[in-house]
């Protein structure tokens, strides 16, 4: 997540001062020479696991947990604080990252100058300006914070547990990105009732607070066209990571974003001369966006193909898609391919043509995926690289050790080995055999839990796993048990239970490793490395995501160095 949104703000930076020849690309109508004050008068919560969801639906993060190394069943506290923060981190920077992006769309910027206008002229003087400037941004961050809430209301923090994995959800959520970047390629606009927004901006020519929130909603309303597909996209993402405030969050520091740039050139109102111009290159920033949704959607259709077994976005169709994609806007951006609201193109200024240099080689940098590179920057958006046909990289492995298992079937095998394990690595699927397996090989056992729309696992193998002496410890020295806790696979029906640790009935082979998983280790993020020994005594704190490779390394030595003394 954080590499992408590098990317995406690198790509904002780019995008802001010219996609166009803004000289050339005027809004005539839109003078700020006007812009000056005048005398006139005027009228005017840290929350810990209490119960697991129905799905026992789980999300990404890193966890660090203390454990008893003696018991079985361990009392280890996991804390949830730590990863929690980190997540809703995430969320507020995307909504940052949107915002500055709705501010230089084409419903808003060039209200800008007038907005600005209004406050400097009809204040009667600069201190009164500046305040309404301040109240008119902080009843924008209450508007988008209240719609935030709303959403968490609307589900309840189980619900937006269960929205990060489930299927149907995510495949909602697959088709509304798509709309959404529809909307801005120019296919159609997004648009709000004009009855109900014109009632709305009447009201805004009240004075006082009134007013001034009325003024707020309008802009909301008015830029909804443009605004909408952005705040769509970050509550999708947000709802998908589970967190009980992540649209909260998400919202705060998108209207925050949008809020700054109105009481800023308040303030200091000679800046507004400093801005470019209006015009066509408002266009193609929309446009710019509506890739980087279509490229968004993708990895959300792809969860559903993993979890439910669809078995159609293998990991180099994913890359195939995304190289087409994103080679498209390459062309978009030098003016080989147009859209019907674009202006025409003379020439290429120079953002355009870096903006367009970066592009083409995140694409070169694409296509060794197609035989297998790993891709490490964009790992956790790919699906595992288990699922890739031809994987020249599985070369670089050393003999596998030894199974204890030759010749027999591994419960559960064919369903996750040929697409959710990676190349090279030939793990058991079900707890119970792999300590059977660790009793017979006299080694200690590495429980992974993972899952299939595990980000941060996906970067854990390609980031971590193929380091040759990681690779080498883990399939020579452990017996490895890869426990999918969003496996969708219905249990025998002589499987199935009611977990005494939640009190819900446990149906499918997702919902059994995540209630292990919780009531074992009071833990409900993944990955989860856990080093036990063939009698499932823990013989270290469990680990989470651990990107330092050295560091990785270690851990994985000092487990076996404990079951070596034991």
């Amino acid at each position: 997540m954080r590499k992408f949104i590098t990317y995406f703000v690198f790509l904002q930076l780019l995008v802001f001062p010219l996609l166009g020849n803004a000289s050339l690309q005027q809004d005539s109508l839109i003078s700020f020479d006007d812009v000056s004050f005048t005398e006139a008068k005027a009228d005017t919560a840290n929350q810990t696991l209490l119960e697991v969801p129905d799905d026992l639906v789980f999300t990404d993060g890193k966890d660090s947990l203390a454990a008893d190394s003696t018991a079985h069943t361990t009392d280890a506290l996991a804390t949830a604080g730590p990863s929690e923060k980190q997540s809703l981190w995430k969320i507020f920077i995307a909504g940052l990252v949107g915002g500055f992006a709705a501010f230089i769309m084409p419903c808003i910027f060039p209200m800008v100058p007038l907005t600005v206008s209004f406050f400097t002229k009809k204040a009667g003087s600069k201190a009164k300006g500046v305040s309404q400037a301040l109240l008119y941004g902080l009843f924008i961050i209450v508007i988008y914070v209240a719609l935030g809430m709303l959403i968490t209301i609307a589900f309840g923090s189980d619900a937006l547990n269960e929205l990060s994995t489930n299927g149907i959800f995510n495949f909602i959520f697959f088709l509304i990105l798509v709309v959404f970047a529809a909307s801005f390629f120019g296919a159609f606009e997004l648009t709000l009732p004009s009855s109900f927004v014109n009632k709305i901006d009447a009201k805004s020519d009240k004075g006082g607070l009134v007013g001034l929130f009325f003024m707020a909603f309008s802009l909301a309303l008015v830029s909804f066209s443009c605004t909408g597909p952005i705040i769509g996209t970050l509550l999708v993402e947000a709802a998908s990571k589970g967190e009980r405030l992540g649209p909260a969050i998400g919202m705060l520091g998108f209207s925050i974003a949008l809020a700054l740039p109105f009481v800023l050139f308040a303030v200091f109102p000679s800046m507004l001369k400093s801005l470019p111009k209006s015009g066509g290159w408002l266009n193609s920033v929309k446009v710019v966006l509506g890739f980087l949704e279509l490229a968004l959607a993708l990895k959300f259709l792809s969860n559903v193909d993993l979890a439910y077994h669809w078995n159609w976005l293998d990991r180099e169709v994913f890359l195939a898609l995304w190289i087409v994609i994103f080679a498209m806007m390459g062309l978009y951006l030098i003016g080989k391919i147009s859209f019907s609201h674009d202006s025409p193109l003379p020439f290429l200024s120079v953002p355009r043509t870096l903006l367009a240099v970066v592009v083409f080689a995140f694409v070169i940098y694409m296509i060794p995926g197609m035989w297998g590179a790993p891709l490490k920057s964009i790992s956790a958006f790919l699906p595992p690289s288990a699922t890739q046909d031809f994987d020249l990289s599985v070369s670089n492995f050393s003999p596998a050790a030894p199974s204890a298992t030759a010749g027999k079937t591994k419960k559960y095998y064919d369903i996750f080995h040929e697409r959710g394990t990676p190349k090279g690595f030939e793990p058991y699927y079900a707890y119970e055999e792999g300590l059977t397996a660790a009793k017979e090989l006299g080694k200690p056992v590495l429980i992974d839990f993972t899952g299939w729309n595990c980000v941060n696992c996906r970067k854990m193998e390609a980031n971590v796993w193929t380091d040759p002496k990681v690779a080498s410890l883990l399939r020579n020295e452990f017996v490895m048990v890869e426990l999918f806790v969003d496996d969708r696979t219905q249990l025998q029906p002589e499987e199935q239970y009611v977990s005494t640790y939640s009190g819900k009935k446990i149906k499918t082979i997702g919902n059994k490793n995540s209630d292990f998983q919780a009531a074992t280790f009071n833990s409900n993020s993944q990955p989860l490395y856990v080093i036990v020994n063939p009698n499932g005594d823990v013989l270290l704190p469990p680990s989470g995501a651990n990107y330092d490779i050295g560091s990785y390394a270690a851990y994985l030595q000092k487990g076996i160095d404990a079951f070596k003394q034991r």
